[in-house]
């Protein structure tokens, strides 16, 4: 998918082992080569800890490295998620957000392990590094509710991943813990603090319409039309409402490795185009 002809190619939705991926930075940087990519932005969960060897490796290899990171925050209780790009990496207003969500995701996933051992499933942060399977023990420092399930079936308390999370761990069962949150408006000011742009990630994933329509409303600077294997017909819509807004179009493949297999980087990307309009919009934050 692409706005441009040309071989120029932008994936600017991918994540490392710096998050929940399953490939290092490094790695990355090396099958964006590989699949031909000119440009990339390594978008992982509320941390930019991947950039002090993607930065490196992005130069050895000739692709240009967009700064970026993905947030989560809560709207009408429901999970959405913000990219952020073209920030300073080092400004004050992302690290600290950044070591926010460090301490929420911990938070969150002891008090699960506290409800789950009220019934009986006793497991302890060590269960959770230590249930991963050898074929993907490359997958993500950041731990959070799959580890979870990994040690409740090494355990035996659940036969499969899919039990322990309709069981037990999944949105609205018993040891479910939605944690501390952070509003859409306070991430978007945030990435503003840092110099960055907005934008509504994955918006093919939002299934309630006012939901949608509030996020419409926000001081948002994109939209991520072009979002993982969606065919073609799916962005239309996104398009539309971008020339609309006139918000800069974003995309990407939301590439996590062993994590996502169906979703190859570069299944999804911008061309030159939505890409140089991103590079030219960012002075309007300084």
């Amino acid at each position: 998918m692409a706005m441009t002809t040309n071989s120029f190619r932008a994936d600017l939705h991918c994540h490392t082992t710096a998050s929940d991926g399953s490939e290092s930075a490094e790695t990355v940087m090396q099958l964006a080569k590989q699949a031909g990519l000119s440009a990339l932005s390594i978008t992982d969960h509320d941390t930019v800890a991947a950039y002090e060897t993607a930065i490196p490796a992005a130069q050895q290899h000739g692709i240009l490295l967009l700064p970026g990171i993905e947030f989560s925050t809560i709207l009408q209780g429901t999970s959405v998620h913000i990219l952020g790009y073209g920030f300073r990496l080092d400004h004050p207003a992302i690290l600290s957000l950044c070591a926010k969500h460090a301490e929420r995701r911990k938070n969150r996933n002891l008090a699960m392990l506290e409800r789950l051992d009220r019934l009986g499933m006793s497991l302890n942060y060590e269960d959770l590094t230590n249930a991963i399977p050898v074929e993907l023990a490359s997958i993500g420092r950041s731990i959070g509710r799959p580890h979870i399930a990994f040690a409740l079936v090494k355990k035996g308390y659940v036969e499969t991943l899919q039990a322990a999370f309709e069981q037990y761990i999944g949105e609205g069962r018993p040891c479910f813990v939605q944690g501390d949150s952070f509003s859409v408006d306070e991430t978007i000011d945030v990435i503003h603090q840092a110099k960055g742009i907005a934008v509504i990630a994955h918006p093919h994933l939002i299934k309630k319409t006012e939901l949608l329509n509030e996020l419409l409303k926000k001081n948002f600077d994109g939209i991520e039309c072009f979002y993982g294997k969606f065919p073609g017909a799916a962005y239309e819509r996104w398009l539309k409402i971008a020339k609309y807004k006139n918000w800069l179009v974003t995309g990407g493949s939301d590439f996590h490795g062993k994590a996502k297999p169906n979703q190859q980087l570069g299944c999804s990307w911008i061309g030159q185009e939505p890409f140089q309009a991103i590079l030219d919009s960012l002075p309007k934050h300084s």
